[in-house]
Parts: C-alpha cells; sequence; structure tokens
C-alpha cells in the first residue's frame, strides 16, 4: 500500500496540540483593520481550537491517514 499524503494547504493552517486537539487561527485579521477596534484585533491574534465536528476530518488531513 502506498504512503499517505498529507494535504499542504490543511497543514500549513492547522498545527496538532500536544493533548490532540487540533489549533487554528482566526479568521478576519486580513484587511480592513482600521474598522475594527483594538480590543476586537488583539483578540484576533490569539490562535483557537477547531470545533469537535470538523476535528476529525482535519486531522486526517494534517496526518496523511
Amino acid at each position: 500500500m502506498p504512503k499517505l499524503k498529507t494535504r499542504k494547504s490543511a497543514a500549513k493552517r492547522f498545527r496538532m496540540t500536544a493533548g490532540g486537539e487540533v489549533r487554528r487561527n482566526k479568521s478576519n485579521k486580513g484587511h480592513l483593520l482600521t474598522g475594527k477596534t483594538r480590543k476586537r484585533k488583539r483578540k484576533l491574534r490569539q490562535s483557537t481550537l477547531v470545533a469537535g465536528a470538523d476535528k476529525a476530518r482535519i486531522r486526517r488531513q494534517i496526518l496523511g491517514s
């Protein structure tokens, strides 16, 4: 059986935590930042966990299995 390939687009966007959760960056930080408050932009810098419904699908894409 051939080796399974990682989906590189997913590998660049997500990373695994030590506990097996999937981490992602928040959206809405690309442009139009002048209309957003300092507090909101500060919160957007922090990463968050992927929703449970998507976790298994993204793990398969990252780990190539």
